[in-house]
Order: C-alpha cells, then structure tokens, then sequence
C-alpha cells in the first residue's frame, strides 16, 4: 500500500472517529446535501479570490477553510456509505486510463 493511501485510509478512519466521538452521525442524504453545501462554498471562495475573474485566482485561507470542509464531508460520505475511498480512487484512475487510451479524453461524453 503506497503513502498515499495509507494517508487516505487514516483521514478516513480520523473522520470516522471524529463523528463518533461528537455524536455527529447522520443518514447519508444529509451527508451528501453537506458536501453540495460545501462544494457551494468552496467555488464561492474562488469567485472572491478571483476577483469574480477579474484576477487571476490565488489561493487564500478562505480557500484552504473550504477545500478541508469538503474534504471533511467527503470523507464523512465515504464513512456513512462504508465505501473505501483508495478502492474507489483506484477505480476512477482506472476508468480515466481506459477513457484516455480509448479516445484520447477522460470525459465520459455523456
């Protein structure tokens, strides 16, 4: 198992963890409707550290705050749905290879 994915196994098992301790689990649509959520505010920081495109994008601590809470509820995803995220990555690098070998894109086309 490579550094990467014992990496992304214990932030698994720390989110895991941490939603335990806090009594913080919840049914997986409420889950997913957090990481929409977050995703929302994510690209909203984006927007500001972009000026709305007026500027080239920079990386600011709004944007750092942001990308950990998707992370988090990415992670808490994964946990609530019990789907090891280094099976899935692994899975979704695969496609894209068989996607760009095949077509030269890693888009689907759908």
């Amino acid at each position: 198992m490579s550094k990467m994915e014992q990496n992304l196994l214990e932030a698994q098992r720390r989110v895991a963890d941490f939603l335990a301790a806090h009594e913080l689990q919840a049914p997986l649509e409420v889950r997913l409707l957090d990481l929409v959520s977050e995703v929302g505010e994510l690209a909203k920081a984006a927007l500001t550290a972009s000026e709305y495109g007026r500027a080239p994008f920079a990386v600011t601590e709004a944007w750092r705050e942001e990308l950990g809470d998707v992370t988090f509820s990415l992670l808490s995803v994964a946990v609530i749905s019990e789907v090891d995220l280094t099976t899935a990555l692994d899975a979704a690098l695969d496609k894209m290879r068989r996607r760009l070998a095949a077509t030269g894109k890693a888009a689907s086309g759908r």
